[in-house]
């Protein structure tokens, strides 16, 4: 069986990561009676939706030429982004939020992002392979570009914990 994935569905897919981090992270920020705790993981609750509509641009950018390059066969569906991201991060449930329980520290939801962030990272190096140059493989390193930052953010953020 022969599947193609270009970057138009790799940016849908990039899109519902980041929809799981923002909920992911809204769910964090109300753990923490710490307004400041819970002001840093609203913001990056903010960074992730920020990241989705940069994301959305970018797949807008590609022409419909880009767009039309999928090879699969016409028996086979075509991706379901919502699916493919809850397979690759912010957990397999189908809300990542759900994750969390509420008995997590500031430390382990921290550390929990930064696997989360990791993973998607994994993820957009392997769905790289897939994308042919010609249908705009360069655009998956502007995801994984993205994805270092949070770690960088995150990292950072867990290193004023200790």
């Amino acid at each position: 069986m022969t599947r193609t994935f270009n970057a138009f569905e790799a940016f849908e897919i990039a899109e519902q990561i980041e929809r799981n981090g923002s909920s992911f992270y809204r769910k964090a920020a109300e753990l923490f009676d710490d307004p400041h705790i819970s002001a840093m993981f609203l913001e990056m609750a903010g960074w992730e939706t920020g990241h989705e509509a940069v994301f959305a641009a970018m797949r807008k950018q590609l022409s419909e030429e880009t767009r039309e390059q999928r090879t699969f066969k016409p028996e086979e569906p075509p991706l379901d982004p919502k699916a493919m991201a809850g397979l690759a991060v912010f957990g397999i449930r189908p809300e990542p939020a759900d994750e969390l329980t509420g008995a997590e520290s500031r430390e382990e939801v921290l550390k929990m992002a930064i696997e989360k962030e990791k993973d998607s990272i994994v993820y957009f190096t392997g769905l790289k392979e897939f994308v042919p140059a010609r249908a705009g493989r360069d655009k998956i390193d502007d995801i994984i570009k993205e994805e270092m930052r949070h770690i960088r953010i995150l990292s950072q953020s867990l290193q004023q914990c200790e």
